[in-house]
C-alpha cells in the first residue's frame, strides 16, 4: 500500500520525498487498516458470547451510537449517529456489543442504506428478536466537500424488521423514543 500512496502523491503533482510527505505512505497505510478493520472482524467474535437469557419482552433501545464509515463511491468519510432498538424473544445482548456491531459494519467501505440493513439483520439473526429497528443519520463528506457542496445535509435511513415493520404502534414508540 505504501508504494500505491507514493504513486498517488506523484499523480496529484506532489513530491513524496519532501519533508512533510516522507512518512505519509506508512501513515496512510496504518490509517486505512484502522478505518477498514471491519473486514477482519466477524459477528461471533464481536459478540463474544455476550447473549443472556431474559424474560423481558419490552423494547430495548441504544441511542446516539456515534459511527464513522467510508463511502465506497468516493472513499470519503460519512459519519453520524445510529439508533438501535429491539424487542427480545428470550435473549438480550450486552449493551456495548450493540455499539461494536455498528462499528464492525461501519468500518468497511459502505453505502448508508446497506450499512443500516446489515446492522438490523445481524441483530435480528443473533437475537432471534421479535423485532429490530435501526435508524441512522449521517453527514456525507462526498456531498459536502465536492459535487453539490451542501454543508447542512443529513441523510437518514431506517431498517425495520419483524414487529417494528408489522406493528405501527411499535414503530411509532421506537421513533418517538429516539428523538
Amino acid at each position: 500500500m505504501e508504494d500505491l500512496v507514493r504513486q498517488f502523491l506523484l499523480e496529484i503533482g506532489e513530491d513524496p520525498e519532501r519533508e512533510g510527505l516522507k512518512k505519509t505512505p506508512g501513515r496512510v497505510e496504518r490509517c486505512w487498516k484502522f478505518l477498514t478493520r471491519g473486514y477482519t472482524q466477524d459477528l461471533d467474535t464481536v459478540v463474544n458470547g455476550a447473549l443472556f437469557e431474559a424474560e423481558s419482552d419490552d423494547m430495548v433501545i441504544v441511542r446516539d451510537i456515534e459511527f464513522f464509515s467510508m463511502c465506497e463511491h468516493h472513499l470519503l468519510p460519512f459519519f453520524g449517529r445510529c439508533h438501535v432498538g429491539y424487542i427480545p424473544s428470550g435473549r438480550i445482548i450486552g449493551v456495548s456489543k450493540v455499539a461494536r456491531i455498528v462499528d464492525m459494519f461501519a468500518r468497511r467501505l459502505q453505502v448508508q442504506e446497506r450499512l443500516t440493513r446489515e446492522i438490523s439483520s445481524a441483530l435480528s439473526d443473533i437475537l432471534d428478536a421479535r423485532g429490530v429497528g435501526v435508524v441512522m443519520e449521517a453527514r456525507h463528506l462526498c456531498m459536502q466537500m465536492r459535487g453539490v457542496e451542501k454543508q447542512n445535509s443529513v441523510m437518514t435511513t431506517s431498517s425495520m424488521l419483524g414487529s417494528f415493520r408489522r406493528e405501527l404502534a411499535t414503530r411509532n414508540e421506537f421513533t418517538r423514543l429516539i428523538r
